[in-house]
């Protein structure tokens, strides 16, 4: 019968054991890491751009809900914007 080479470790061990090959590759790949062509970079930063500049939002707010509201029972003023 052959003897068993499982080797059994706890979670913590394994956690950190995963967490140092993820650090290192992390470290490997940055280094090898060649960079983006220019139409994506240019894509990235104008999406950064937009996401800085903010977008409209697209669902009704509260007041327009409410003025639509009142506007069909018909119980009371609506109030301008």
């Amino acid at each position: 019968m052959a003897a068993s080479t499982e080797l059994q470790i706890d979670r913590p061990h394994c956690r950190a054991i995963c967490d140092e090959i993820g650090w290192r590759l992390r470290i490997m790949l940055d280094r090898e890491t060649t960079p983006l062509p220019p139409r994506l970079q240019a894509l990235l930063l104008r999406l950064a751009a937009q996401e800085l500049a903010g977008s409209p939002s697209t669902a009704p707010s509260t007041d327009d809900t409410i003025r639509q509201d009142r506007a069909e029972d018909g119980t009371g003023p609506i109030l301008a914007a």
